[in-house]
């Protein structure tokens, strides 16, 4: 009777023991790896999250900068340049009743904004003076996307934008898309967040 209850409970054996801790080893790799892609997805989220709340903010500024373009202080007409990566125009942004010359630009992927305030009698704007701010990184210069897009006062909604180079005294309307990239684990991402605006104070520099 003694062996015959031995027999029956004999412990494991070393083969039985490697298996069952392969198996083991095989699932706590599989538990370590799907945490760390769940930790790797909700970052990136965050991370395009972050970034496009940080695009509204800026072209929620750039509309409100180009809105209210007008007749700068010496006389020049509201816009004084438009091109598919830069603009450059007047506009009294801080309400001081001065005229700031204001340049948005792409300097390869990163967008800026130049501020140049007049100085002197008569007013003159120097390019010397101009207060540059960095506005956002790992901005996409796609061909087939220009930064900003010029219309005339026939835009309906549909119409393709001015042609190159823009006669500025043509513009009515501007469309601003700005693409961002955005790191998605090993392949880069790009999101486009796009606004326009009327240039209403126009009519007054005719």
């Amino acid at each position: 009777m003694f062996k015959i209850y031995f027999k029956n409970n004999r412990g494991f054996t070393l083969a039985e023991i490697i298996v069952v801790v392969g198996i083991f080893g095989l699932i706590m790799i599989a538990i370590s790896s799907f945490q760390r892609n769940v930790f790797v997805y909700n970052r990136y989220s965050q991370d395009a999250f972050s970034s496009a709340q940080d695009a509204r903010n800026i072209i929620r500024v750039m509309v409100k900068d180009l809105r209210t373009a007008s007749q700068s202080n010496n006389g020049a007409y509201a816009i004084a340049q438009a091109a598919t990566n830069t603009i450059t125009f007047f506009s009294d942004t801080n309400s001081d009743g001065l005229k700031e010359q204001i340049r948005y630009y792409l300097n390869d992927t990163t967008l800026m904004k130049g501020t140049t305030k007049p100085s002197g009698s008569p007013p003159t704007y120097i390019s010397t003076d101009e207060k540059l701010n960095t506005l956002a990184y790992n901005v996409n210069r796609a061909t087939s996307t220009a930064l900003f897009e010029y219309f005339d006062d026939t835009y309906a909604g549909t119409s393709s934008p001015l042609t190159n180079p823009v006669n500025v005294t043509d513009i009515h309307l501007v469309k601003i898309n700005l693409m961002i990239n955005f790191n998605l684990g090993t392949s880069t991402r790009s999101r486009i967040y796009t606004s326009q605006v009327n240039l209403r104070n126009l009519k007054d520099n005719l």
